[in-house]
Formats: structure tokens, C-alpha cells, sequence
């Protein structure tokens, strides 16, 4: 462990210099920005308007072209084709989104190069920062992270974004009210994912006010979208109840306008859409060309010398997408046209950007070139007074939430020592304490389980605006419930209660966003977001292994680095203490609550519980303590019980023996290390998978082994190794077949 705290000392030592060398992270910024504000009530956009916005994408798209050049000097390339093409509309909702009422997100992240660069342009980013820092360094990051004036929710694996935002939007509906809004970009590849069309339901479901805006360019990662997905996104996204506006190009600036007033209006009618751009096709009255496409952008020269060179006639019919990969990087654009119309030359550009390429050819194009009007934009607003945008961080981690006082609880009766009951009991007992004082600041999400979970009996408490059944999309469900985490920098809890064995198996990108939410202040961390995990262990009576979620204790310790704490209540007692000193304090939390019936815990020699309601929560509990005890056990959630009780008989027979109950995690860091130094022997016991000799100790068992390594203590462990055989009957039975006794804890201290 003295390795391991080296190790550690040593990469914090790292972190700490990356931090203090990046400029764009820290816990506030105020931005002094374009003016650049549009009015999604206000009517048709103007064409001093249009031609503002054009002018600024040019600018942009010459910031990212520069960029990628930059990184192609290091011989790496991006995804500068979703990143051109991203702008234009990207650049629209920049100038609506206020970060109060009106926010945004991306939902194809890689397209991260257009959203820096567009920022920049906006003076929110150092220009040159962007183009010499992009994908090197920490503040401008590979894919869409969180910077000034930029999206909150960062972006990650496609498709996940589209339940998050829509959490997002509910969150700000109940606290902001009419005019809330959340944008979602999204494309034409990661719609089909199953959290996307889990947050499609979402969002029409619980009336979300939220618009999606589809770049559909026809080029995804490995080829074309027809060869890829030959699906048409609309019937499949209308029938899960969100309104598809169609438009001919995210390009006709007026025509995407006008959509996202509409799209703006139906959202607040509680009605999500999708704008949808379906390109320009060939009608029985008008013929679309190859040269229709020189001329609608104004390259026909390069068009026609390209289509030559590849003997391709300009009078060849083709699909001019709606959204166009490579939007102003001439040649690349033209081979992304080409390549979805199958012609010779095709190429795509997902993957791609400026290596080997003349960076000062491109940035020369028609396309980039600024006319008499859009300077004379630029000119006029840059003389405008400026926007001031203020960008703060997220809490930190043990900010101050919603607490319970001691008179809070003075009322609340918790089961005695003796009752034999589900943990479950005290955790709804905790909650519906906190949802009593603070309706207005709870959030409950849930999935058709609420009389298991039994989170079911506070969500009645909140106002109808705060709940949301979610039926069987768990993975939709704990994306959605970490959108809520976003609506707001109060104080509120944000509840998601399931199955530990879904939470495992379906939900868990629930857990993987917090991988990749960085917090404005640098770090990736946890969401403000508590993940209720029932029926935890193989204490599920008889549910057998589809109800099991038997790697609880390896996953809660995997997110560890994410989380506040990650609580593993042995009884219903404690079980209330857990969840209420999780809403006290700002950050992750992870609660495992196991199903079944147990014991109330007593105090040593006494009928007095061990735990009361008032109490402060404490990592570890010394639920058994002799004096001269050389031997201990470290007992993690339900099996809690057989180790006081094996400790009392071991006393009885004369050896003495202290219990240490781990209620969670982090416990102290030199807990282990001092259990080392005061015994000679210790066994730990958990109902989870401890591992086997091909893997080596994990769970409890490995914490606890990795803590003692290079003392001379004897261990012991008690858990699951194979799983793949066991009987289905009580959790007494199911233990007795795992080796999980008293009898067998007993045998082991007193041989």
C-alpha cells in the first residue's frame, strides 16, 4: 500500500502541474465576447443577420482548417469534416442559448474541432490556443469538453447525449419554467443507438421541452450512412412521439431559422422535434446537378475541374446532403459529395484533416474568402458594446446539500434490534425525510420498481414536474437522471433507484458519463447524482442470478475516483444514515441497498441498536472490540451479521475477536495499514465476487489484501469465487452453498 500511495502521491503531483499550465480551466470565467444575439421569438432572421452569421463561420472554419494543420505538423489528423460541418448551425444556436434558460449540447462529440473554433471566433477561446493546442492538452480536448461559454455536458460515446439532454431540459422546465430549452446536435449515426432512442421516448414521453438538430451528411466512420445504416431516421423518430420539422439544408440559413423558432415554440408546448435536413434531390420540374451544386456554393471552377479529372459530366444527377462534411473546405467537400453519390473520387472525411495537405491552398478557397458586406458585419459588431458571459464551475465535490438536522429525524422510528427487515426500509425512510423538507429540490427517476426499490413512497412527496417513470429504459433512465444533475447550481438531489443487477448489465453508461464529465475546474468527476442500487450481492431470496448483481462491491470501487462516497449499509438503520448523508453533501454517490431481511445490528453486549438516525455516517464501525484481540474481521454490507455473531462465539471459546463494520467508501487512508499493525490475523466477509486464483483477489477481499501486502498477517476471505453454480432458495441457503457462515468464519479464528 506504501507503493501504491507513492504511485498516487507522485500522478497528483502531475495533475496538479497540468492544471496550473492550462488557462482555460479554473472555477470562473467572464468572457468579453461578439454580441452576437438572436431571438428565438423574434420573428424571420434578417439579412444583416445572415450575413453576420456567414461571416462568422468563415471565420471559424478558417480557425479549425488552421488547427488541424497545426496537428497534422504532429502527425496526427481528426475529425475535421464533422467539425466544418458542425459550424453553421452550431454558430446559430450560440447566438440563442443565454446558459440560463436556453443551454446546449453536442451529441456527436467528435465533431469537437467546429465547436472549439466557433468559440474562438466568438472570443470566448484564445484563438491561438485552438490552433495550436487542439487534442494536446487538457483544455481543448479531443471531443466536445466543457470550456467558457461552451456546452456543459460533455460530450462522449454517440448517441448518449440525446437522454442526457433531455434530463437536462426537464430539469430546467421545473425550475425555470416557460422558456426553458436544451439543444441537442446530433448525427445521422448514433440516433439508432439504444440511448438514443431510449431518450427519443424520454423526451416525448415526459413532454421535454428539447430540440434536436440532425446533421445528416450520408458519412459515418467506416463508409456511407446508406451502406452503414440504410435506415430513414424520420418514420422511426416520429413514432416515438418527437415532431420532425423537415428543411432543405442546415445551410439556408432562413429555412434553419425558421425551424428553430418553430421547433423553439413546439418545445415549450411540451412537443420535442428534430430538424431534419433532407438535401436537394431531382424533381419531374427541376434536374439537381453536379453543376446545380457549383453553382449553389459558388465553386463551380473547382467542381468542374475535379469532376474532369475523374470524367464525371457536370449534368450527372446527384443527392446534395443537407448538411455537408467538410462545409468550406472545397476539395474535401466535393469528394464527400461524390463518395455519397457513389461516383469515381469519392471520399469521406470523418477520419481525416490536414496532413499532407497545403494549408494555405485551403484556407485561399472561395469559400473562406470574406465579400464587402460580411467585412463591414464584422466591423460593425466588433464596434458594438460587447457580451459579458459568466462561466462557472460545478460545485465541488462535499459541497453543503440538502441536510437533515437532528431535528429533522427526532420524529423518524427505525426498526429495533428486534426486527428482522430489508435494509430497504430505512433507505425510504431517508428519503422521504428529505423529500418532505425539500419537495421542491428532489428528483426521482425510476423504472417500474418503485414498490422493490422502495424510492416509490418520497417521489409521491415531489411535485409531479420532479418524478418520472421511465418503465423498463434503464439505461435511458440513469442517462436521463444525470441530465437533471445539469438544470441547476442549487442545492437538489437527483435520484435514480433500480436493480443492482440492471445497473451492471444495462444502465451502467449511467456510471461511464461521469468518465467523461469534466468539471470546469480540469478534472472529470461525478455528476450530483445518487444511484440507488437495490437487491445488491446474492441477497435477493429467490430470484436466482437474474436478479443478482454480484459484482456490486468491484463496481462501486472501479468508480470510486468519481464518486463522493459509495455506501454499503449493513441493516435498515444504516441503510437511512447512507442515504441521508448522501443528499447532505454535493457530488456522486453510489447506494447499495441489499433486498432481503436481516437483523438489526446491536452494540456490543447490549440491546441497544448500533446505529441511530441522528448519527453522523462513518466509513468503518467497531461493532465488536475485545480487549487483547489479535485476530479481527472486516465485514462488508449484509453478511455484517455473521461476523458479529461468529466474533461472539469466538470469544466465547476464547479467542478474541473485533468486528469492523465498512459502512462505505473512501474509509481513512491508513485503515487497513492499521489493522495490519494490531493484529496477526484477519478474514474479511462480503456477498460479492472475491475473485478466483486466475484473477486474484478483488472486492473487500482484495482491498483489504492490498493493504496488509509486506506484513506478516494471516488472511482470510469469505465471498463468491464461481458463480456458476448455485442453488435457488433463501439467501441463508444460497450463502451456506458460497461457504458465507458463521460456522466457517468461526472454524477459521479459532483453528
Amino acid at each position: 500500500m506504501n507503493s501504491l500511495r507513492r504511485t498516487l502521491d507522485a500522478q497528483e503531483e502531475r495533475n496538479r502541474s497540468l492544471l496550473a499550465a492550462t488557462p482555460f480551466v479554473g472555477a470562473r470565467f467572464e468572457s468579453t465576447v461578439l454580441p452576437l444575439r438572436l431571438n428565438l421569438t423574434a420573428g424571420r432572421l434578417e439579412d444583416h443577420e445572415a450575413v453576420l452569421l456567414a461571416a462568422i463561420e468563415k471565420q471559424a472554419a478558417a480557425i479549425a482548417i488552421r488547427s488541424l494543420a497545426s496537428l497534422a505538423k504532429a502527425g496526427d489528423i481528426d475529425h475535421l469534416g464533422g467539425g466544418l460541418e458542425l459550424i453553421p448551425s452550431l454558430l446559430m444556436t450560440l447566438a440563442v442559448a443565454d446558459y440560463d434558460k436556453i443551454h446546449f449540447t453536442i451529441e456527436h462529440a467528435h465533431t469537437s474541432i467546429g465547436y472549439y473554433a466557433a468559440l474562438a471566433a466568438l472570443g470566448f477561446l484564445n484563438e491561438d490556443r485552438v490552433v495550436n493546442t487542439f487534442r494536446r492538452g487538457l483544455d481543448i480536448a479531443g471531443h466536445v469538453s466543457w470550456a467558457p461559454g461552451g456546452a456543459e455536458l460533455n460530450g462522449g460515446r454517440l448517441g448518449v447525449m440525446v437522454p442526457v439532454a433531455v434530463g437536462q431540459a426537464l430539469g430546467l422546465k421545473a425550475h425555470k419554467g416557460a422558456g426553458a430549452a436544451v439543444i441537442c446536435h446530433c448525427g445521422d449515426a448514433g440516433w439508432i443507438s439504444g440511448q438514443a432512442l431510449g431518450g427519443f421516448v424520454a423526451a416525448s414521453l415526459h413532454h421535454a421541452p428539447v430540440v434536436f438538430v440532425m446533421h445528416r451528411n450520408g458519412i459515418q466512420l467506416s463508409g456511407t450512412t446508406e451502406r452503414i445504416m440504410n435506415k430513414d431516421p424520420r418514420p422511426i423518430i416520429a413514432s416515438l412521439g418527437v415532431r420532425i420539422l423537415e428543411i432543405p439544408s442546415l445551410h439556408d440559413r432562413a429555412a434553419l431559422w425558421a425551424a428553430y423558432a418553430e421547433a423553439y415554440g413546439l418545445a415549450q408546448s411540451g412537443q420535442p422535434a428534430l430538424i431534419f435536413p433532407i438535401g436537394y434531390r431531382s424533381t419531374e420540374s427541376h434536374k439537381v446537378t453536379l453543376g446545380s451544386f457549383g453553382e449553389m456554393y459558388g465553386v463551380g471552377d473547382e467542381l468542374a475541374h475535379f469532376a474532369a479529372k475523374h470524367e464525371v459530366p457536370l449534368t450527372k444527377e446527384v443527392w446534395i446532403p443537407g448538411s455537408l462534411m467538410s462545409f468550406r473546405d472545397v476539395h474535401a467537400m466535393i469528394e464527400c459529395l461524390f463518395l455519397v453519390n457513389r461516383l469515381p473520387g469519392g471520399e469521406g472525411h470523418h477520419d481525416g484533416g490536414m496532413k499532407g495537405r497545403d494549408a494555405a491552398a485551403v484556407l485561399a478557397n472561395p469559400m473562406l474568402k470574406l465579400n464587402a458586406g460580411e467585412t463591414a458585419a464584422l466591423d460593425r459588431i466588433r464596434k458594438q458594446p460587447p457580451r459579458v458571459v459568466v462561466t462557472t464551475a460545478r460545485p465541488a465535490r462535499g459541497t453543503a446539500n440538502l441536510v437533515l438536522n437532528p431535528s429533522d429525524v427526532a420524529d423518524v422510528q427505525l426498526p429495533g434490534v428486534d426486527k428482522v427487515v430489508s435494509p430497504r426500509a430505512g433507505s425510504e425512510a431517508a428519503y422521504v425525510a428529505v423529500a418532505k423538507k425539500y419537495p421542491d429540490r428532489c428528483f426521482f427517476v425510476s423504472c417500474d420498481l418503485d414498490p422493490s426499490t422502495k424510492i416509490g413512497a418520497a417521489a409521491k412527496l415531489v411535485p409531479a414536474s420532479h418524478r418520472f417513470e421511465m418503465s423498463i429504459q434503464e439505461q435511458a433512465a440513469s442517462l436521463l437522471t444525470n441530465g437533471l444533475s445539469f438544470s441547476s447550481r442549487e442545492p437538489q438531489i437527483n435520484v435514480f433507484g433500480t436493480f443492482m443487477a440492471f445497473l451492471e448489465g444495462i444502465a451502467r453508461e449511467g456510471f461511464e458519463l461521469w468518465r467523461y464529465q469534466r468539471n470546469l475546474t480540469g478534472a472529470n468527476e461525478g455528476l450530483n447524482v445518487i444511484l440507488h442500487c437495490s437487491h445488491v450481492g446474492a441477497c435477493t431470496g429467490r430470484d436466482h442470478f437474474s436478479g443478482w448483481g454480484l459484482d456490486w462491491i468491484n463496481f462501486g470501487l472501479g468508480y470510486l475516483p468519481y464518486l463522493r462516497r459509495f455506501y454499503a449499509p449493513a441493516d435498515a438503520r444504516a441503510a437511512f444514515i447512507a442515504v441521508r448523508d448522501a443528499a447532505s453533501a454535493y457530488g456522486g454517490h453510489l447506494v447499495a441497498v441489499p433486498r432481503d431481511n436481516l437483523p438489526i445490528l446491536s452494540k456490543q453486549g447490549s440491546a441497544e441498536p448500533l446505529w441511530n438516525a441522528t448519527d453522523d455516517w462513518s466509513p468503518v464501525t467497531v461493532a465488536r472490540q475485545v480487549a487483547g484481540a489479535r485476530s479481527a474481521i472486516v465485514a462488508l454490507g449484509a453478511p455484517s451479521y455473521i461476523a458479529c455473531q461468529a466474533a461472539d462465539a469466538a470469544a466465547a471459546k476464547g479467542v478474541a475477536t473485533d468486528v469492523y463494520i465498512v459502512n462505505g467508501f473512501p474509509t481513512a487512508a491508513d485503515f487497513v495499514e492499521r489493522l495490519a499493525r494490531q493484529y496477526h490475523r484477519l478474514a474479511t466477509i462480503e456477498d460479492g465476487l472475491i475473485g478466483t486464483a486466475e484473477s486474484g483477489l478483488r472486492g473487500l477481499a482484495g482491498f483489504v489484501a492490498s493493504g496488509v501486502a509486506g506484513s506478516q498477517v494471516e488472511l482470510a476471505h469469505f465471498g463468491i469465487t464461481n458463480p456458476q453454480v448455485a442453488p435457488s432458495e433463501h439467501y441463508v441457503e444460497v450463502w451456506k452453498h458460497f461457504g458465507i457462515t458463521e460456522a466457517a468464519l468461526l472454524d477459521t479464528l479459532t483453528s
